[in-house]
C-alpha cells in the first residue's frame, strides 16, 4: 500500500509539474521560525512550490512523509563526500537511504572536497567513489548530479562535466548553480558553460544575486531572495529555455536569514513574473 501511495503522489505531481519544476532547498537553516519540517511542506504548498531538496541524512524519512502528504515532491538530497586521504569517503546512511527512494526520481547531490579546487590529481580518488555511488543508485531509479561548490574540490561546473564523463555512468549528471557559478567564473561565459554541460545537466539553482565582479570583490551579496540582487537571474532562464533545458530548478536559500515565508513569498512572486516573460 506504501509503495502504491508513492507511486500515486510522484503520478499526481508529473500530471501538474510546471515547464521548469520549482523547488525550494536550505530554506529552513536560517530560518527565523525555526519550522518544524510537516510545517515546511504546508508552508511550500501554500506558496506554490512543487516540492524541495534536503541537505544531509538526518530527519529524511520524516521530510519523505511530510511531501507526500502535502503532495509535494523530494527533489534532491545533498550529501558531502571526501577524497581527503585516510577519511570516510562519504556518510555510509546513505546504503539504507537508497532502496527508500525507489520509484522517486530523486537527485542525490554529491558535493565534493578534500583536495585544493579543480585539482586534477583528485580524479583518480574520485571517479571511483562517484561510480560506487552510482551502481548503489541505480536500481532504485535514483540520479546522482555533480554539484559544484565555491571553494571546494569540485568546484566548477567544468570539472563537474569532466567527471562525468569519467565515471560513464548513465545516472551521473551535473548542476548547475548561479551563485557558486557567480563566485568562479566570468559572466560572459553563461552561455557556453551551460551549453557545454547540456549533455549531463539535469539541475539548476537560483537565487537573487549581485555581479560577479561585486562579489569577488567582497562588496556584493552572492545570496539573496529571487526579487533582490543587481544581477538580472532572467538571463540564465531565458539562456536554458533557449538551448532546450526542460528539467528542474531549485531555488537556494542557504544563509538567508529572517522569516523563511516571507522571502520565499518574495521569490515565488519574482519567479512567477520572469516565468511570465519567457512565456511559460
Amino acid at each position: 500500500l506504501s509503495a502504491l501511495l508513492t507511486l500515486a503522489a510522484v503520478s499526481a505531481f508529473a500530471a501538474e509539474k510546471t515547464p521548469f519544476p520549482f523547488f525550494a532547498y536550505c530554506m529552513d537553516t536560517h530560518d527565523s521560525e525555526h519550522r518544524t519540517l510537516p510545517e515546511q511542506a504546508a508552508m511550500l504548498k501554500e506558496l506554490g512550490y512543487d516540492g524541495a531538496g534536503h541537505l544531509w541524512l538526518d530527519n529524511l524519512m520524516e521530510r519523505l512523509d511530510t511531501l507526500d502528504a502535502a503532495g509535494l515532491k523530494l527533489f534532491q538530497i545533498s550529501i558531502r563526500v571526501t577524497i581527503a586521504p585516510g577519511k570516510e569517503s562519504y556518510d555510509r546512511r546513505l546504503k539504507d537511504v537508497i532502496p527508500l527512494l525507489a520509484g522517486r526520481d530523486v537527485q542525490i547531490n554529491l558535493l565534493m572536497e578534500g583536495m585544493p579546487p579543480s585539482d586534477l590529481q583528485g580524479d583518480e580518488k574520485a571517479v571511483p567513489v562517484i561510480r560506487e555511488i552510482a551502481d548503489a543508485a541505480r536500481d532504485s531509479g535514483t540520479k546522482i548530479v555533480l554539484y559544484p561548490h565555491a571553494d571546494m574540490w569540485l568546484e566548477k561546473v567544468g570539472d563537474a562535466v569532466r567527471l562525468a564523463k569519467k565515471a560513464d555512468r548513465r545516472n551521473v549528471g551535473v548542476m548547475f548553480n548561479l551563485c557558486h557559478w557567480l563566485k568562479v567564473d566570468k559572466e560572459e561565459n553563461l552561455k557556453p558553460v551551460l551549453t557545454s554541460a547540456m549533455p549531463y545537466l539535469w539541475a539548476v539553482s537560483i537565487n537573487g544575486t549581485d555581479h560577479a565582479d561585486a562579489i569577488r570583490a567582497g562588496t556584493g551579496n552572492w545570496l539573496q531572495p529571487l526579487d533582490k540582487g543587481e544581477y538580472d537571474v532572467f538571463t540564465v532562464l531565458k539562456t536554458l529555455k533557449d538551448i532546450g533545458y526542460k528539467g528542474q530548478v531549485g531555488l537556494q536559500c542557504y544563509g538567508i536569514e529572517g522569516d523563511a515565508r516571507d522571502h520565499l513569498a518574495r521569490s515565488m512572486a519574482a519567479w512567477k513574473k520572469m516565468m511570465e516573460r519567457l512565456g511559460m
